[in-house]
């Protein structure tokens, strides 16, 4: 089992925001996010394949399944633990798992683990897809259930994810027929820009949440209990997915898409929405930690699982 490179990239930023927090006194860190964010969502629509899209609109039993897990199914399940955490750290950490609940699947690495795995693949093409669509509405719904705490005002919100997510997306799909030869040619710079934002935004927000000393009142074994609940959460969903798909007659290529896009949640939306939803709030630090452990141990379990699967067929 390889370690992911991006995960140890994700650790270090973590590192240099807590060493060296100057950088984002020194260089104007949200107007270069801002532009990042934009263009990392001009690329994504350049890269959407309309054709691609149209053929796998005819399975909606799988999609309304991997739709209804990553949009319903995953934050009622976060909301029926909200009792267990008690006081404002808790309530805090119970807050960023709700935010990671709510957030849509991941797009590259989804249909990457479903080709790899001998799944449907242009069935998770257009899960993968329009997930990330779907998230720039309903997610923000979901947080605006919690206003007292991410003192969210959703019509500020949604004017900036059209202006700064939606817009580019349509202008890539506008300019997709003279720029996507251009975006499959350079497809390793766009994967390495995408992440670069990432990093970017997620060096800014532990930056933020270190000079407040947002993690001083939190020690080690809330950690490991904010981890486990963050294995639990995965552990339950692959289940029920499972056990959905088995229910509904899938074939093994439907289970696998099934299995792999309903359980997935994306980092890059999750680092993207976190700036927009919560701007420069003090804990945003520990917001995304549960994204971010989610994201390493999704990454981790599913590669494993889908060279398992590939290696049956």
């Amino acid at each position: 089992m390889k370690i992911d490179s991006f995960v140890v990239a994700i650790l270090g930023t973590v590192g240099l925001a807590y060493f060296l927090p100057e950088l984002a006194h020194l260089l104007p860190l949200d107007a270069i996010a801002s532009v990042g964010i934009s263009l990392v969502f001009f690329f994504y629509g350049l890269k959407l394949s309309p054709s691609k899209i149209k053929s796998g609109l005819k399975n909606w039993k799988l999609h309304l399944v991997i739709q209804a897990f990553t949009f319903l199914i995953f934050p009622l399940i976060v909301l029926c633990i909200k009792p267990i955490f008690t006081g404002d750290d808790g309530q805090l950490m119970w807050f960023g798992l709700f935010f990671l609940a709510a957030l849509p699947s991941t797009v590259s690495s989804s249909v990457v683990m479903v080709s790899i795995a001998k799944g449907n693949i242009p069935a998770a093409i257009f899960n993968a897809s329009i997930s990330g669509i779907i998230g720039i509405f309903v997610t923000p719904l979901w947080m605006g259930l919690f206003v007292s705490v991410g003192n969210i005002d959703l019509s500020e919100v949604y004017l900036k994810l059209l202006s700064e997510i939606l817009l580019p997306i349509i202008g890539g799909l506008l300019l997709q027929k003279w720029l996507a030869q251009f975006t499959q040619k350079y497809t390793f710079f766009f994967t390495q820009f995408d992440r670069t934002v990432i990093l970017i935004v997620i060096y800014k927000s532990f930056v933020h949440s270190f000079e407040d000393r947002v993690f001083s009142s939190l020690f080690l074994v809330d950690f490991l209990i904010l981890s486990t609940w963050v294995i639990l959460l995965f552990i339950l969903i692959y289940a029920l997915i499972m056990f959905t798909s088995r229910w509904l007659g899938f074939n093994r290529e439907e289970k696998i898409t099934a299995l792999f896009c309903g359980t997935k949640k994306s980092l890059m939306h999750g680092t993207v929405f976190s700036k927009v939803i919560f701007g420069s709030f003090p804990a945003l630090g520990i917001i995304l930690l549960p994204l971010m452990l989610f994201h390493a141990f999704q990454i981790l379990v599913i590669g494993v699982i889908a060279g398992r699967y590939g290696k049956e067929v």
